[in-house]
């Protein structure tokens, strides 16, 4: 009986400690955080703002809710999370295609590429519908959204054609105004139409051309030559 003994004592007083019932953390705090963003993005994109829940969202990432709720203290902080966090990448992806040359189309036709692929991804649409549904009940979900999302796409491609006009690539009086044009050029039109179910989103091609399009109409204007 005393040899027993010693044997368990000897098995869990070792380097490593006892494996549980549960899965062991194979991730760090960052890629499980990520992992649950991904999870919420789609869970607030398909069930709404108020029927998502920490536990739905816990249960679709693969985690406990003890290890959501410590990275992440409560639904209000993920939602704005969801957002922040896609976005942080999108304004890396837009500074790394700033104009290295003389093609300001052609950089300018990357950067609304940029911004297209943000503001007509899916998701971000559904999430847009479950906003103006709950935004009455939910106000400060409306004002996130609008605060971290639509005006942060505005101010960092504003920021990007600011930098070009510094760089003499352009002439630009107010980049803020500028951008907004571009972006409504670029996406309200198939944004308007997928948001109420009349089309689906632009496709890759779709896209392209339509970036093309409004950097050649921004950089050349309407002009005839004659």
């Amino acid at each position: 009986m005393a040899k027993t003994k010693v044997k368990i004592s000897e098995r869990h007083s070792g380097s490593e400690a006892p494996r549980g019932r549960g899965r062991p953390q194979t991730r760090s705090d960052e890629e499980t955080r990520a992992v649950i963003l991904d999870a919420a993005r789609h869970e607030f994109a398909s069930a709404g703002y108020a029927a998502t829940s920490i536990e739905s969202v816990a249960r679709s990432a693969g985690v406990s809710t003890k290890t959501l709720y410590r990275l992440i203290p409560n639904k209000a902080a993920l939602f704005e999370a969801t957002i922040t966090d896609r976005l942080d990448r999108f304004v890396s992806q837009v500074r790394l295609r700033a104009c290295d040359g003389d093609d300001i189309e052609g950089a300018l036709r990357e950067a609304l590429i940029a911004c297209g692929e943000l503001i007509l991804d899916e998701e971000v649409i559904a999430l847009q519908r479950t906003i103006l549904g709950e935004s009455k009940t939910f106000p400060e979900m409306a004002q996130t959204f609008y605060q971290k999302a639509i005006r942060r796409t505005e101010s960092t491609l504003a920021n990007w054609l600011k930098t070009q006009a510094d760089r003499g690539l352009i002439a630009v009086g107010e980049a803020d105004l500028a951008a907004g044009m571009l972006l409504g050029m670029l996406a309200f039109q198939p944004q308007r139409a997928a948001l109420f179910g009349r089309a689906a989103v632009p496709g890759r091609k779709e896209l392209e051309r339509r970036a093309g399009a409004c950097a050649a109409l921004f950089v050349k204007g309407c002009s005839v030559t004659i």
